[in-house]
């Protein structure tokens, strides 16, 4: 029988409150509420582009700025990805994409080895994507590399438009996120000579 790969958690701080539920084995559903529309529509394309199912429900000091809704939602998407993915017998565990945006292109390349780190080279034109600060792209995937044990490598190749930039590197990331995830049914227990990840 198939494991199902699921996890659910609920996350409260002083400065936000968040439940999150994800399916590594969805259908790129979701359904994101976190009163900052442009890190929702982001949300949405790596859950569609991830073969996620997603749902996101969080209320944070916004009246501040966006910064610890968006932080602790890596936070917590990391946590669930890690939870759901259990020991990672039987995973692909390396993923990768090269995501064109119009005149954007953004690599996404990681490894799902347990130990988190971002490397990224983002450069934005703007310092906002609408009230969206673009410095919370790296923090949202520093917090979820950090908290699933991603290795997570992003190279922006080329591209000024800041929103075309941004989505290229959620799309990318789901892409690279969905590959990783993958059970392969020619990987004997985990896929590392460690024997563990």
């Amino acid at each position: 029988m198939t494991q199902t790969r699921l996890a659910s958690l609920t996350r409260r701080t002083s400065e936000t409150e968040i439940t999150l539920v994800v399916s590594l084995d969805g259908d790129g559903s979701s359904e994101i509420l976190t009163g900052v529309g442009f890190f929702d529509h982001m949300l949405t394309h790596v859950a569609r582009h991830g073969l996620l199912h997603l749902t996101v429900q969080a209320s944070g000091d916004l009246h501040i700025d966006d910064h610890h809704t968006v932080e602790d939602i890596g936070i917590a998407l990391g946590s669930a990805l890690k939870e759901a993915v259990g020991d990672k017998a039987g995973i692909a565990r390396y993923g990768q994409s090269v995501m064109p945006m119009d005149e954007a292109l953004v690599v996404c390349a990681l490894d799902w080895s347990g130990r988190g780190l971002l490397v990224q080279d983002f450069e934005f034109a703007a310092p906002k994507i609408g009230t969206f600060d673009t410095e919370l792209v790296a923090e949202f995937f520093r917090a979820v590399a950090a908290n699933a044990g991603l290795t997570l490598h992003f190279e922006h190749r080329r591209g000024v438009n800041a929103h075309h930039v941004a989505e290229a590197a959620f799309k990318a990331f789901g892409r690279a996120l969905d590959m990783a995830k993958r059970r392969d049914e020619r990987v004997a227990g985990i896929p590392s000579t460690k024997g563990v990840l």
